[in-house]
């Protein structure tokens, strides 16, 4: 079962990445997400590797590890790999799917000539992303 567009523009309403952007915008970005169903056993993100996408759970669940330790699982809704489309940083742990899953995936590529061509959506990114940095500093 595909979904609709107006439920991608949902799960995408929901990664903070986003969170400053109107239903247009979302909509524009959930032009971008493939979704894809993939077995139980995937690994869809690898620690120590470059990542060029991120994803949103539509079903199932996924497992994060990091240094060999399990940190976490994550289900319907949950997202994970969205720093991999603005920064060239290594992946920080690996997620594997316990379950079959569906996912979208939205694509470096795609997504930066968005900003580049939406710069509306790039502002709002940019603010989503200075306001995490301060958040953090304060930690």
């Amino acid at each position: 079962m595909r979904l609709r567009k107006d439920a991608k523009v949902e799960l995408l309403r929901q990664v903070p990445l986003f969170a400053g952007c109107t239903k247009r915008e979302l909509s524009r970005i959930s032009t971008l997400a493939d979704e894809l169903a993939l077995p139980q056993g995937t690994t869809l993100i690898t620690e120590g590797r470059m990542g060029h996408e991120f994803f949103v759970l539509v079903e199932g669940e996924v497992e994060i590890e990091a240094r060999g330790r399990k940190l976490t699982s994550l289900e319907k809704g949950s997202f994970f790999g969205e720093m991999a489309l603005i920064s060239a940083r290594p992946r920080n742990a690996t997620v594997t799917a316990t379950s079959p899953v569906r996912v979208l995936v939205v694509h470096e590529q795609a997504f930066r000539a968005l900003l580049r061509d939406s710069p509306d959506i790039q502002l709002k990114v940019l603010k989503t992303l200075a306001d995490r940095a301060a958040e953090n500093a304060l930690h």
